[in-house]
């Protein structure tokens, strides 16, 4: 009868281990995100914006798999610190466009260094880190 319940373990858990990983690489991330004055999903955000450059907040969302609820303080954030604009669309109102500024662009430069830094910190071979990032986006792909 004890074996039916071996599913409810925590160590025989998938999603565990992929939670509490998420949430200490986002903490090793902390330190460097202060430096440039930016939360981590104010940073994800950025990382869009600087290679997008403009888009809506749906296709913002679709790619962050955020809803609007939670990217709209961010991008309120965003804005009022002068890295992005948000404008209605002139074709239809009822969407939202957010547009990369000078200051978000060059707040570019102040974050190439944290990619590396992070990097030291993960022990993965390159190859591990291929396969992993080719796993975790089979997974968010079936979801």
């Amino acid at each position: 009868m004890e074996k039916n319940y071996d599913m409810l373990k925590l160590e025989n858990q998938l999603c565990f281990p992929l939670y509490a990983c998420s949430r200490e690489i986002v903490k090793k991330y902390h330190p460097h995100l202060d430096e440039i004055g930016l939360t981590y999903t104010q940073y994800i955000v950025m990382m869009v914006m600087w290679d997008k450059k403009r888009l809506s907040v749906k296709e913002l969302g679709e790619k962050l798999y955020l809803d609007s609820g939670t990217l709209t303080p961010v991008l309120k954030s965003l804005e009022s610190k002068g890295f992005v604009t948000r404008t209605r669309s002139s074709e239809d109102e009822r969407v939202l466009i957010v547009e990369i500024t000078d200051d978000g662009e060059t707040l570019k430069e102040r974050a190439i260094e944290i990619p590396p830094k992070i990097a030291c910190c993960v022990t993965l071979t390159p190859e591990e880190a291929v396969e992993l990032h080719r796993m975790l986006y089979k997974i968010l792909g079936s979801m």
